[in-house]
């Protein structure tokens, strides 16, 4: 599924750097945005089947790819 996940970011962000280093803050870094999140949660529920309400996204739980990964392996579960 990281892997899964991390292509859907490399598509998202347009670089290959979230795979290189997976501690970077993709919000600081200006690579999601608002609307960018919406996009990884629609992707998210598409390709993998996990939903995450925008009502329960906490932009820090979500902020680096190693987050992203843990947080969505937690919902598949």
């Amino acid at each position: 599924m990281g892997e899964q996940i991390l292509t859907i970011l490399t598509e998202i962000t347009g670089t290959d750097e979230v795979r290189n280093n997976r501690d970077m803050n993709l919000f600081d870094e200006g690579l999601l945005d608002s609307l960018a999140t919406v996009q990884l949660l629609v992707e998210l529920d598409g390709e993998l089947g996990i939903q995450v309400p925008v009502s329960e996204f906490e932009r820090e739980e979500w902020a680096t790819p190693n987050k992203i990964i843990a947080q969505a392996e937690n919902l598949k579960d």
